[in-house]
C-alpha cells in the first residue's frame, strides 16, 4: 500500500466484506486504536448522529 500524503492520514475508504451480504467496513488507524487503548476483538457501539457515525466503547 502506498504511503498517504501529509494531512491525509485520517482519510479512509469504505470496503465491502464477505460475499455481497451488504456489510461495509472501514479500517481505523493503529495510532488511533492505541490512543483509545482498544484491543483487537473488543466490542464497540456504532451510532448515527445526523450525518456522522459515532464509534464508542461498548458498555454493559
Amino acid at each position: 500500500m502506498a504511503r498517504r500524503k501529509a494531512g491525509d492520514e485520517n482519510t479512509r475508504k469504505l470496503f465491502r466484506t464477505g460475499g455481497g451480504n451488504g456489510t461495509v467496513g472501514v479500517t481505523l488507524s493503529a495510532k488511533m486504536v492505541r490512543q483509545l487503548r482498544w484491543q483487537e476483538g473488543q466490542q464497540v457501539t456504532v451510532s448515527l448522529n445526523g450525518k456522522k457515525l459515532v464509534i464508542e466503547d461498548w458498555k454493559k
